[in-house]
């Protein structure tokens, strides 16, 4: 779909089951909500669905203007399925009235999600997509208490434990709660960029957001939870362009302040040096790079804003175990969202 000033537009459509967790729903739609305050190109509109036009939630809010089930879902169109605090405590809602609800979610998304549409769970969620048969032969997750009951229901998918969250082409899946924001700041980087997911986990004061495969913050974020405006200007700055030639000077004229006030404060409050900084981010570019172009090592160095190869690949090795040809081997091995 594109949007009448030209950009592309991303429509997401968020199931709203019995009980559902509240926070599965709001962490992960502010997320999607900032985004469009962050930028103007790519455009997300949201629309919640479900099989009632109102749906009691986790925490006892009624929930409203529902819109039903569409027959048909649009390409491009992305499906986020909502925990619930029932399934989640017991791996399955024996309420009448809401199983009789869950098994209409459960028909539904068997028949709606096909080639071309990504499914993203969230919590429990997984559960419901399982019961659909949609996680069959993919790798996928689920929140702690539910595992075991995801393996059964799925028993050709690969379930991972101690995992925020799982991409596994056009299925998306969750540890659950908070792990949904993770999930979502992901996918907007993917979609928007780095820069735009900063800037929205900023704006929800997420700085130190994570990744699915380990704990590690995300480069992009990290020495970013803090809340000193003059260092974020300075931090800003440098994720908006990396490889450009950022002298202290010019970054404490972005911040407005002195040279020498910058560098104290910028140890003070991301436990790191100006300079280093710099570098991480613009390995962290080399890393995109590496990982999503064949562009030759002697490129990716200059782009992301190296002196030479020599000097990309002693920074590279400062913050990574593996030489940039075994990371691209690695990712090469790894299927696309």
């Amino acid at each position: 779909m594109i949007a009448a000033e030209g950009g592309q537009v991303i429509p997401f459509f968020v199931l709203v089951p019995p009980r559902a967790l509240l926070l599965d729903i709001a962490g992960p739609m502010e997320v999607v909500r900032n985004a469009n305050l962050v930028q103007s190109g790519t455009r997300f509109t949201v629309t919640y669905i479900g099989v009632s036009p109102t749906m009691e939630s986790s925490i006892g809010l009624r929930l409203a203007d529902i819109a039903p089930l569409p027959l048909e879902l649009p390409d491009g169109a992305t499906v986020v399925v909502s925990g619930a605090v029932d399934i989640m405590m017991t791996g399955r809602n024996d309420r009448k009235g809401d199983a009789v609800d869950e098994t209409e979610i459960i028909r539904w998304l068997a028949r709606a999600i096909r080639p071309g549409i990504r499914l993203v769970t969230v919590c429990s969620g997984a559960l419901l997509a399982a019961r659909a048969g949609l996680l069959e032969g993919h790798e996928c997750t689920t929140h702690h208490s539910t595992l075991d009951e995801l393996s059964k229901l799925a028993p050709t998918a690969r379930v991972r434990s101690n995992r925020l969250f799982v991409e596994d082409r056009e299925r998306l899946t969750s540890a659950g709660v908070t792990a949904g924001i993770d999930l979502m700041l992901a996918i907007i980087a993917r979609e928007i960029g780095h820069e735009a997911a900063t800037a929205v986990a900023r704006n929800l004061v997420v700085y130190l957001r994570r990744t699915g495969a380990d704990p590690q913050l995300s480069p992009w974020l990290e020495g970013r939870n803090h809340i000193h405006p003059a260092i974020h200007r300075a931090q800003d700055a440098i994720a908006a362009d990396p490889a450009r030639d950022w002298s202290v000077q010019a970054l404490a004229d972005v911040a407005a302040t002195s040279p020498r006030n910058l560098s104290r404060l910028f140890n003070d409050h991301t436990g790191t040096s100006v300079t280093h900084y710099v570098n991480r981010l613009r390995v962290a570019l080399a890393r995109d790079l590496i990982t999503g172009t064949r562009l030759s090592i002697d490129d990716i160095a200059e782009r992301a804003g190296f002196a030479s190869t020599r000097q990309f690949r002693r920074a590279w090795g400062r913050f990574n175990s593996s030489a940039p040809r075994h990371t691209r081997a690695k990712a090469a091995t790894i299927p696309d969202i």
